[in-house]
């Protein structure tokens, strides 16, 4: 996705460019690993994320709560050609799931909030305190990068930070269009067209002090962090250390097996150097086992594995029906790590002129067990109740009988899930 530069939470710098070009972690000799084929990856990656087993016959609050607290969070995005990003996520992997349960925990129960991993997302709440170290990231980017202070007018931003502040407190959760009249002629952009008043939400936003509170359709409400999560707020941020730690250990027990760059890209709260470091102090403190990848693109690369990696690696996951993934779906966010496991090139066309794109708009992986054996173009036309769908694109020995038939019983649960009343119907191809 396409996003300003100060809004990821960039990690503290001494990353390299490259992060794949990792040496070996220190104390072990790599001809002594243990080696990792990539259906065992595969496997591993898929065990971990929740794509092993059948999607759950339950999808009520208690589960989803369960399953994001598994996942780490769930990428939230704009874009509803389809349907939100993670709904579809969250449907892939609940038979039952419904929006409404989703929104539950987030403006009522409160043990979920919005806020940014290497994208916007949906986070346990009981994770907040380890994005305190990010709040004060975001707040030295005002004193130090120009982004957000042409998108805040240009001038002094604290008269304007300070105003909203105070209208928030006193009335209560505002949105962007409720500080239209803080307008500036400075700023915007094709992609991030903010007028200054949206632009100090999302700032105080990004420096914990406001959450959002809830959203009507997609447009976020704002509201004091200490009214929305009053005891996440107050608890104490993590030292330096402690979160590294959480960082790097939470991610790693998340994927299964990664490289120091795939842990460090996880949450993207930290340097590819800083993950590397505690990947070599938890070698010595024998807490991980070191391994070596043996991946597609015929590199090895260093890297770490839990305990349950060895049971994943064994772990056959379900096949009996083909599961759709939607562009943002946390197994194949990471598009060279998918390209070199599983031998899947995919890219997101949906910022690709029409004419250049070579699939679609909004293009969603078919998986089958442990391969990606395909892809289709869905739009769900709301006003005649059905999905219209381009495709489907095979990959080499696929496509048969046998698949087809998969692929629509796929479609049928999506249409099902997503409450496309009509069903879905093939278009023809551009």
């Amino acid at each position: 996705m396409i996003r300003p530069p100060a809004l990821t939470g960039r990690p503290p710098t001494g990353s390299p460019r490259n992060p794949e070009s990792e040496p070996s972690l220190p104390s072990t000799p790599p001809s002594s690993r243990r080696q990792i084929a990539p259906r065992e990856a595969r496997r591993i990656l898929l065990a971990a994320q929740g794509l092993a087993a059948p999607p759950a016959r339950r999808g009520g609050p208690a589960t989803i709560q369960s399953l994001i607290g598994r996942l780490g969070f769930v990428q939230v995005d704009s874009i509803n050609v389809l349907e939100r990003a993670h709904h579809l996520t969250l449907l892939t992997r609940l038979e039952t799931y419904r929006p409404k349960s989703l929104a539950q925990l987030l403006e009522k129960d409160r043990t979920l909030f919005e806020h940014w991993t290497h994208d916007a997302s949906v986070i346990p709440v009981d994770l907040y305190p380890q994005w305190k170290p990010r709040f004060r990231r975001h707040e030295s980017r005002l004193e130090h990068g120009d982004w957000w202070r042409r998108r805040l007018g240009g001038e002094d931003p604290r008269p304007l930070l300070d105003r909203v502040i105070r209208r928030v407190r006193g009335e209560g959760p505002l949105r962007g269009r409720d500080l239209e009249e803080e307008k500036s002629d400075r700023g915007g952009g094709p992609w991030w067209n903010w007028h200054p008043g949206k632009a100090a939400l999302e700032h105080h936003w990004r420096t914990g002090r406001l959450a959002i509170s809830h959203r009507v359709g997609f447009e976020k409400f704002y509201d004091l962090a200490e009214r929305v999560h009053p005891a996440a707020h107050r608890a104490a941020a993590p030292t330096a250390g402690e979160h590294l730690d959480w960082a790097c250990r939470s991610a790693l027990e998340r994927l299964g097996v990664a490289t120091p760059g795939e842990i460090a890209a996880f949450w993207h709260s930290i340097s590819v150097a800083d993950a590397r470091r505690w990947c070599a102090e938890s070698v010595e403190r024998g807490e991980f086992e070191p391994v070596m990848l043996d991946d597609l693109d015929g590199r090895k690369r260093p890297a770490l594995a839990t305990a349950k990696s060895r049971r994943w690696a064994r772990t056959e996951p379900w096949s009996d029906e083909f599961r759709l993934l939607c562009p943002f779906d946390p197994v194949i966010r990471d598009r060279r790590r998918i390209e070199r496991r599983f031998g899947f090139d995919y890219r997101f066309e949906a910022f690709v002129p029409a004419a250049k794109r070579q699939f679609g708009y909004y293009v969603l992986p078919i998986l089958h067990g442990e391969r990606f054996v395909g892809r289709i173009d869905p739009r769900f036309d709301r006003a005649a109740g059905v999905i219209e769908i381009r495709g489907p694109w095979w990959e080499s020995k696929c496509g048969g009988p046998a698949d087809r038939r998969r692929l629509d019983h796929a479609l049928d649960r999506l249409a099902a899930g997503i409450g496309a009343d009509q069903g879905w119907r093939r278009i023809r191809q551009r």
